[in-house]
């Protein structure tokens, strides 16, 4: 890492308790346009990003794949206008679009840094477990040179990470964070021992889809459905009437709190000890993002969510993930 690098980049320093997802930005395959029925302009992204800084939420979360590289240069044009110690940067190496060079890690880590405007990685992801064996010497290689700050996997089940682990280990390198999908609808980390894993090992749990593509954000519903040309559209909106009794649950709960129901599904993200990656497309969305931080829920609220999420019979597991256990 360069001299301008984020000290959050080292291996003990507290990262921040929320982290701010950019997937939903950009076009074109596995884009924002398509995957959320997103169109942001520059504008658009810049009072997101501006709302964000000025909130102190400066950790955001990327990859490669988001728009085959839109994403990433979407961020880049804003990071560039701020002091990169600023910003916590963290992406991903998709094993499912890796080319046939030598060493297809160091070169879709090159494209990133293209794409971002910056040779400083904070935290470089193997996004899906494809081969372990084959891309974790890889990436523990980078980080060995110092070209990368923290290695984090997402999408391993237990018995990946503890292998990762060994691999990494042997390189002088550790394993920081684990980035897996978490949500009231979806607790199969949890279920699988990877957050008790996690505590008990010093590691960072990211949890992606928290408020699964805005269904737990209390914006949609049987009556209010999302864009119907869109992925989350086709995924969700058959779901929703099966979630009318946990919706009521978070906006009864978020109403004891004067906040909104979307701060609700975060916080109970915070409490459990994750960090909630929050897709954000306006600033509206990044201020529900930094109140869920301050919010603590109860005991009880928290059981009530579980029981009402449990009891809705949903299961939001993706075309793309494994069991985790």
């Amino acid at each position: 890492m360069s001299a301008s690098s984020t000290s959050p980049a080292t291996p003990n320093a507290p990262l921040p308790r929320i982290a701010l997802g950019t997937w939903s930005w950009g076009s074109g395959a596995a884009g924002g346009d398509q995957v959320f029925g997103n169109h942001l302009t520059d504008d658009d992204l810049k009072q997101v990003f501006d709302a964000a800084m000025s909130q102190g939420l400066r950790l955001w979360d990327t990859a490669l794949v988001y728009g085959m590289g839109a994403s990433e240069r979407a961020l880049g044009a804003l990071i560039a206008d701020v002091p990169r110690q600023d910003v916590i940067i963290s992406t991903k190496f998709t094993p499912q679009i890796a080319g046939d060079g030598t060493d297809p890690v160091a070169d879709e880590l090159a494209q990133s840094e293209q794409n971002l405007g910056t040779s400083d990685i904070d935290l470089y992801w193997i996004h899906n477990p494809g081969d372990v064996e084959r891309w974790t010497p890889l990436v523990a290689q980078l980080a060995a040179e110092g070209k990368v700050g923290r290695v984090g996997v997402s999408n391993h089940n237990l018995a990946q990470i503890k292998r990762v682990e060994e691999i990494l280990s042997t390189r002088g390198v550790h394993l920081s964070a684990i980035q897996n999908h978490y949500s009231l609808l979806y607790r199969s980390s949890e279920d699988a021992g990877l957050l008790d894993y996690c505590r008990d090992n010093g590691i960072d749990f990211f949890a992606y889809m928290t408020l699964e593509q805005g269904a737990l954000s209390g914006k949609y519903d049987a009556d209010h459905l999302m864009p119907a040309d869109s992925q989350r559209g086709r995924t969700y909106n058959p779901l929703l009437p099966r979630l009318g009794a946990l919706l009521e649950t978070l906006r009864a709960i978020a109403a004891a709190h004067d906040v909104a129901p979307a701060q609700v599904s975060v916080a109970w993200a915070i409490a459990k000890g994750t960090i909630p990656i929050i897709g954000v497309t306006t600033p509206a969305q990044v201020d529900d993002a930094a109140k869920a931080v301050s919010l603590t829920l109860s005991a009880d609220e928290v059981a009530r969510l579980e029981e009402a999420a449990q009891a809705s019979g949903v299961d939001t597991r993706g075309s793309w993930e494994s069991p985790m256990s």
